[in-house]
């Protein structure tokens, strides 16, 4: 029998949905104060990404947050489709949001069984800081902006569902997976 994507990704380390960490706010960092234990953590999510990327292949991309792997810190690693830099946040903040959304599946490797229709905003901007204690701010838009919200939400204690539509429920992976949807954007 084929194992669940939920149990591949518990195996692999990732925090499954109803543990208390993913409900609460992660803690923010202390910068440049806190910088080693920033950079550990930091090493932490990318070893966790790559441990994961070894089972799952992810083409629109993928991100995680500390609170996914136990640790209640303000820290996530983004890595954008193809062959560009992560992106790593630290005490990332939205400071601003188009008025402009769209509506695309998400999965969350804390119940990858399901995806679930979630509205976002074309573009944000969102205020980090730097392993130095320097405010940096960066705008991100379609889809690398749609990843970064969900891990934003991730250290705010939110979970993708928090955002669908009223009505609107996750749908199996098996029944996503028929859709063969892709991000679309103009």
């Amino acid at each position: 029998m084929d194992m669940r994507p939920s149990q591949q990704m518990r195996d692999l380390g990732v925090v499954q949905y109803g543990t208390a960490i993913l409900a609460e706010p992660a803690r923010a960092f202390d910068l440049p104060a806190e910088r080693d234990e920033a950079e550990r953590i930091t090493d932490e999510l990318f070893a966790a990404m790559e441990r994961i990327s070894q089972v799952h292949p992810f083409v629109k991309g993928m991100g995680i947050a500390a609170p996914q792997i136990g640790i209640g810190r303000a820290a996530a690693v983004v890595q954008p489709p193809g062959d560009v830099p992560a992106v790593i946040l630290l005490n990332p903040r939205i400071t601003d949001r188009s008025e402009e959304t769209d509506e695309q599946y998400e999965g969350c490797l804390s119940f990858f069984d399901v995806r679930g229709l979630v509205p976002r905003p074309l573009k944000i901007t969102v205020e980090t800081t730097s392993l130095t204690g320097e405010a940096v701010t960066t705008a991100y838009e379609r889809g690398l902006a749609r990843l970064i919200h969900h891990e934003i939400d991730h250290l705010n204690g939110l979970l993708y569902t928090t955002r669908m539509r009223t009505g609107v429920d996750p749908i199996p992976v098996e029944e996503y997976r028929q859709t063969g949807r892709a991000w679309a954007y103009e």
